[in-house]
């Protein structure tokens, strides 16, 4: 069996203040290019095994909920330091004890940040039917897996939106913004995004003459977002997809409208705060009847046929534009996962993982 290097990226120690590039540091080791397959240790006496299998990493997802797992929370299966962190990407099977997989499989899901990986709950790899050559695999680290799922479910299961509502995103220019204004202009909405490039504004740009939101500002440059948000929704706010909590999410509870609906995706703005910050408007749900719904991809994998037979015709149309910002090596890893919260990139972040 050839012996390979194996590239990985692994936690320092659990991270209290903001990230910084040296919370993780990149190792290796050698690694022979077929594993030896693990056996199920609590079933070991009837020789049942684990049905494990070997990848090879190809693209990585860089998310910000990864933040969060590099710290100590209460009922959360965080990352341990000094092993590899984990997250969504691409991968191709080398070896496989499962009957769904099989070796030359292209799979996405969660896998370790390294170049080889012995997954033991493949469960949660997708296999990819890498059919359509007009896209770029990499996009199964993105649009076409988490990224676009989150974004698809989000919007059209838990908002159920109706054509011309008012639709606010925040984060509109990252990752999941991108798409959920895209899909609310394919619906007929009035769509506005916030976003908080500071150097004239690139991402306002971006959002209003390549991706069609009607409107968009940079967050950094008002000092009154309630203020800002009554400039852009006059007449009030139906729809809000939440991508950072905190100060934005207490101001938008000031703009909703009567039965409006609040998607809860995440909270960028509090991952690095020591203490998170307090939601002082809440009374308007009651007021207002408005819901607010916290949701993760994970309950709606049974989605995923569904959502693909709807993406691919728009991405192959050019009706919906996706940005992806990637990246080459695992040496450039952490700093690429930790610019998400210093606003480095532009669409969707991805790590190619890089075999010599």
């Amino acid at each position: 069996m050839t012996e390979v290097n194996n590239k990985q990226v692994i936690l320092r120690n659990y991270i209290t203040a903001f990230p910084k590039d040296t919370d993780l540091y990149v190792t290796s080791s050698s690694v022979s290019t077929k594993f030896k397959l693990p056996t199920d240790t609590a079933t070991a006496t009837s020789n049942s095994k684990v049905l494990a299998v070997i990848v090879k990493n190809l693209y990585l997802s860089c998310d910000p909920y990864q933040r969060l797992y590099m710290k100590k929370i209460a009922g959360l299966s965080t990352y341990t330091p000094g092993s590899p962190i984990f997250g969504y990407g691409v991968a191709e099977v080398l070896d496989s004890q499962h009957p769904d997989f099989k070796a030359g499989d292209l799979v996405w899901g969660t896998t370790n940040w390294e170049q080889f990986s012995l997954l033991t709950t493949p469960k949660n790899l997708i296999k990819i039917q890498h059919t359509e050559t007009d896209v770029p695999l990499s996009y199964y680290a993105g649009i076409l897996g988490i990224t676009g799922l989150t974004s698809y479910v989000g919007f059209y299961e838990v908002c159920s939106p109706k054509e011309g509502e008012h639709i606010f995103i925040s984060a509109a220019a990252g990752a999941v913004g991108q798409i959920v204004g895209q899909l609310a202009k394919l619906l007929g909405c009035y769509v506005v995004g916030s976003a908080g490039k500071s150097e004239a504004s690139p991402d306002v740009d971006l959002l209003k003459n390549k991706l069609g939101f009607d409107e968009a500002f940079n967050y950094k440059e008002e000092n009154d977002l309630d203020l800002a948000l009554k400039r852009y929704f006059p007449e009030g706010i139906d729809i809000y997809f939440d991508n950072v909590g905190g100060k934005m999410l207490d101001a938008v509870l000031l703009n909703m409208r009567v039965h409006g609906r609040i998607a809860g995706c995440g909270m960028i703005s509090q991952y690095n705060l020591a203490q998170p910050e307090g939601v002082t408007n809440l009374m308007h749900l009651v007021v207002k009847r408005v819901s607010y719904h916290g949701f993760t991809v994970r309950d709606y994998y049974h989605v995923y046929p569904k959502f693909l037979d709807f993406i691919l015709p728009y991405l192959r149309q050019g009706k919906i534009v996706y940005v992806e910002d990637m990246v080459k090596g695992l040496e450039v890893a952490p700093a690429a996962l930790f610019g998400l919260f210093k606003g480095h990139n532009i669409g969707k972040q991805v790590v190619a993982v890089d075999h010599e």
